[in-house]
């Protein structure tokens, strides 16, 4: 019988008939709009930001420390801004609302940077072939055209990074063991799309850009940026969308300052400010702990009269908090040894994808006899083991374990980075090895192009893809998982801040080591245009000592904050197996 059909009315029939149950938001079904508007986002920036700089060269004919300014400044905007849309999202949008302001907002900048491509109006004249060393500079009115897109680019990422995670993990109830496991591989799979996200962009986009047209390759990220809200659109009624409850950096602030007031105070003398949280039963509350008591004097009642009003709420926020306030305050001072050793990975993260390419340069990419494997491609070699690692991990690893032991088994976080921190060594050690050989070989045959084959450079950038894996994925992970829900944005800002401090920092360290080689020793190991009369090899044994000493400072200092996290974890389980 056809269901949909009318049927006469009568008292069994409608009490047997019951309207279907409606599907509760969040979960895996929100999370599949999630990642695929994420892939497109990213398919989309990294179609741009892999390329600018062969761009701006070719297109606006800058030259190249002005390229180098542009480039960092636009890159460090846009991670800095992270905080500004975190603090946006926690305050009054929410991390919805950011995440689809933002997403347009890139919309618009990737359009702006399409049109410099299609109206030769909004670009200098091309140089003149016979007199390459006196190009036609743009005017400031299309730098202005230009920067306008990059700068809503910058708005779109600030948006879009502290959020994007942070959302998703809004959509599993993380008090059950079940939600816990489904977050672990929500992260992986989000990471897994990110890359092949990566993969297509530097592969296929880059490609057209480079080869066919600078046109047809902006127009492409264009449509993708477009199709990324659509995407996102499409799910808006699955999703769990928590309410914005105030910023952390708010909280940050009248923390610091109520301790400050009150420093004279004795906790063990007072009673602290801890009022239920009946408006959020679904978050848990966070456990009053030991750990920087100096900061516990903010949530200390001195005298209650002056300090609450009638309905027992304070009538200074900037001189009591509530102890959720300072808990969530010493969740984020917590996690700082962790972002450390995290600048420290990302040091080293970043050399393959810098120096790395200038190796590809002057290596033999010939492929038979008419292709030539363009240097921008070498990035694949890390992005295809992070993909194989995470498969197997998720695939084959954890189902292995379970087969053995009885029970799930994921290796803990501490394990997670100390394998990924060791592995960065590792690289660094490949790739001076590797350096010295191509270099001897270069100088044997008295060329600039050295014969020897851009495949021996492709193991250090597929253990670039091993550390990621292993120690960004979990660092990522922690910063989210260690910080309550209503924090998970600040988190993401987080992460995106290791991003730019790492950056900054490898400047910072590749012209010291310029400067200082350049004084003491026959030539300066970076910084020249020939690698062959540089000693690179020399500065990635230098990074690899670097890496050392994140190793030791990890080991001995900052694992014991993963360790809680891990224990805490173990104990989780523990209970639950009790309970079953």
């Amino acid at each position: 019988m056809d269901l949909e059909s009318p049927l006469p009315s009568s008292p069994s029939n409608s009490h047997h008939r019951h309207p279907p149950p409606r599907r509760q938001p969040g979960g895996w079904r929100a999370v599949k709009y999630i990642i695929g508007n994420e892939s497109f986002e990213k398919l989309s920036s990294m179609s741009l930001i892999s390329n600018i700089t062969v761009y701006l060269s070719t297109k606006y004919n800058l030259n190249g420390i002005y390229v180098v300014n542009v480039v960092n400044i636009w890159s460090g905007t846009s991670n800095i801004a992270t905080l500004a849309g975190a603090f946006i999202a926690d305050t009054c949008l929410g991390r919805y609302r950011t995440l689809l302001y933002g997403s347009i907002a890139s919309l618009l900048g990737m359009g702006a940077v399409t049109l410099t491509a299609i109206f030769r109006q909004l670009r200098p004249s091309s140089c003149n072939a016979q007199n390459p060393d006196h190009c036609p500079q743009p005017h400031l009115w299309q730098l202005l055209v230009l920067f306008t897109g990059l700068g809503l680019l910058s708005i779109g990422a600030g948006g879009i990074r502290p959020c994007n995670v942070a959302f998703g993990a809004d959509q599993f109830d993380t008090t059950t063991e079940k939600g816990k496991s489904q977050l672990e591989s929500f992260f992986n799979w989000w990471y897994l799309s990110f890359t092949v996200a990566l993969l297509i962009a530097l592969t296929g986009v880059v490609y057209v850009q480079t080869n066919i047209s600078w046109t047809l390759g902006f127009a492409i990220p264009t449509m993708c940026f477009f199709f990324s809200i659509t995407i996102f659109l499409l799910g808006r009624h699955t999703y769990i969308m928590a309410e914005p409850r105030g910023s952390m950096f708010s909280d940050m602030a009248r923390v610091i300052i109520s301790a400050c007031r009150k420093r004279r105070y004795s906790v063990s003398s007072y009673s602290f400010y801890d009022p239920s949280m009946a408006d959020s039963s679904h978050e848990e509350k966070l456990v009053h702990t030991e750990r920087f008591k100096w900061l516990d004097k903010a949530a200390i009642i001195v005298n209650p009269d002056e300090e609450l009003d009638e309905q027992g709420k304070p009538k200074n926020p900037w001189r009591l908090c509530s102890l959720q306030q300072v808990e969530g305050f010493k969740c984020l001072v917590s996690i700082i040894p962790i972002w450390i050793s995290g600048i420290g990975c990302f040091v080293v993260f970043n050399q393959p994808n810098t120096f790395g390419i200038l190796q590809a340069l002057q290596s033999n990419r010939s492929i038979g006899t008419h292709f030539k494997f363009p240097p921008g491609w070498m990035h694949l070699a890390g992005m295809i083991s992070l993909s194989i690692w995470i498969i197997i991990y998720e695939r084959v690893f954890i189902k292995m374990a379970k087969k053995i032991t009885g029970k799930e088994r994921r290796l803990t976080m501490k394990q997670r980075i100390t394998i990924g921190i060791v592995v960065s060594i590792v690289c660094m050690v490949v790739s001076g090895i590797v350096e010295r050989y191509r270099r001897e070989a270069a100088l044997r045959n008295g060329s600039f192009i050295s014969p020897i084959s851009f495949a021996f450079l492709l193991p250090q950038h597929a253990l670039t893809g091993l550390m990621e894996a292993f120690a960004l994925v979990a660092i990522m992970e922690f910063f989210t998982m260690h910080m309550p829900e209503h924090m998970r944005t600040v988190a993401g800002a987080i992460f995106f801040l290791t991003l730019s401090v790492a950056s900054y920092l490898s400047s910072l360290i590749v012209n010291l080591i310029q400067t200082v080689s350049g004084e003491f020793a026959e030539s300066a190991w970076v910084g020249g245009h020939d690698l062959n009369e540089n000693r690179l090899d020399y500065y990635y044994f230098t990074i690899a000592i670097v890496g050392a000493l994140n190793l030791l400072y990890f080991v001995l200092f900052a694992s014991r904050f993963v360790t809680s996290y891990d224990n805490k974890v173990k104990l989780m389980e523990d209970l639950n197996r009790i309970d079953l």
